[in-house]
C-alpha cells in the first residue's frame, strides 16, 4: 500500500524557513518522478519542486533560488527545503508521486498536479508578514 507521510509544516514570519519532509512508504519509487505542490484556497493546485526519475531537480520560478528538494534513497524521503519564505507561500503543501511516464523534473513539475498521482495528507504552510 502506497503511503506518503508529510511531516507538519508550522507558522513563520517572511524572510524564515522551514524544512518539509515525506516519508514515502509501500511503493518502489526509485524509477518514478516525484515532486511537492501546493494548494491555497481558492486557488489551483501548482507545483512547486520536482525530482525526475534521471535524478535531475526543478524549482518553480516563483520559487526558484529560494526552495530546493531533495531525496534520500536510504531514508525512503523526499524533502523541501523552503528559505526565504513570502506570504504569497502560505498554502497547503502536499509530496506526490506522478503515476504518468515520466522521466525529467520538468515533466515532474508539470505532472505534480494530476488527479492520477500518490498523494499525502498535505501540511500546512502559513508565512505572515
Amino acid at each position: 500500500q502506497v503511503q506518503l507521510v508529510e511531516s507538519v509544516g508550522g507558522s513563520v514570519q517572511a524572510g524564515g524557513s522551514l524544512r518539509l519532509s515525506c516519508v514515502l512508504s509501500g511503493y518502489s519509487y526509485s524509477s518514478y518522478c516525484m515532486g511537492w505542490f501546493r494548494q491555497a484556497p481558492g486557488k489551483e493546485r501548482e507545483g512547486v519542486a520536482g525530482i525526475g526519475s534521471d535524478g535531475s531537480t526543478r524549482s518553480a520560478d516563483f520559487v526558484k533560488d529560494r526552495f530546493t528538494i531533495s531525496k534520500d534513497n536510504a531514508k525512503n524521503t523526499l524533502d523541501l527545503q523552503m528559505n526565504n519564505l513570502k506570504p504569497e507561500d502560505s498554502a497547503m503543501y502536499y509530496c506526490a508521486i506522478v503515476v504518468a511516464p515520466c522521466m525529467t523534473a520538468i515533466q515532474a513539475l508539470d505532472a505534480l498536479v494530476d488527479d492520477d498521482n500518490y498523494w499525502g495528507q498535505g501540511t500546512q504552510v502559513t508565512v505572515s508578514s
